[in-house]
């Protein structure tokens, strides 16, 4: 068992922390205030595993790092859009309907192949809001390739990647805070 465990955290520790993340991570922190600097908001999105990131990754950004943040995921809304426009528009509906010029698109999904995921980059591509990705598995995914910053885990475990998801969107906040202990509280907006 302790040779599983090691082999298993010795593979995902250079992904998860390894220092060719910095960066990204970084360019992720700057649109995110500069956003926040323009009066704009942060979208996120993602299906299943990757919806649940997103909104934590919107409560914290809001409510941590006073980036004002929204997700789609109200049931209401997905069904709604999903019936008018289709499963694989509904996102980009969604970001149809919100969306302003001072705005960024934060997109999660493991593969970067899910239609609704990418045609939601495509449509923030089309009205020029920056796009901010978080995939795994192939490296030429569609949703990457569409992200002004893409922050990717090389691996097809979707446990892996989506822990590595949460803990880099946690990185970015801290980032902005600049540390990484403190008291949970509200920001002025």
């Amino acid at each position: 068992m302790t040779e599983f465990l090691d082999g298993y955290f010795d593979q995902y520790r250079q992904l998860a922390f390894g220092k060719d993340i910095y960066e990204p991570i970084k360019l992720f922190r700057d649109l995110a205030a500069a956003t926040r600097d323009k009066g704009g908001k942060m979208m996120f999105a993602g299906n299943g595993a990757s919806a649940s990131l997103s909104e934590h990754g919107a409560v914290d950004f809001t409510k941590q790092g006073g980036v004002r943040s929204i997700t789609f995921h109200d049931p209401n809304l997905i069904t709604c859009f999903a019936n008018d426009f289709g499963y694989d528009h509904w996102m980009a509906k969604a970001i149809e309907h919100h969306a302003k010029p001072e705005d960024a698109v934060v997109l999660i999904s493991v593969s970067g192949t899910s239609p609704s995921v990418v045609n939601a980059a495509k449509y923030a591509r089309s009205v020029s809001l920056p796009v901010v990705s978080f995939t795994g598995r192939d490296a030429d995914n569609p949703l990457k390739e569409l992200s002004d910053i893409a922050l990717y885990v090389p691996s097809h475990a979707y446990n892996v990647v989506e822990s590595i998801h949460g803990i880099w969107l946690t990185a970015a906040i801290d980032l902005m805070i600049g540390e990484a202990v403190y008291e949970t509280r509200a920001v002025a907006i």
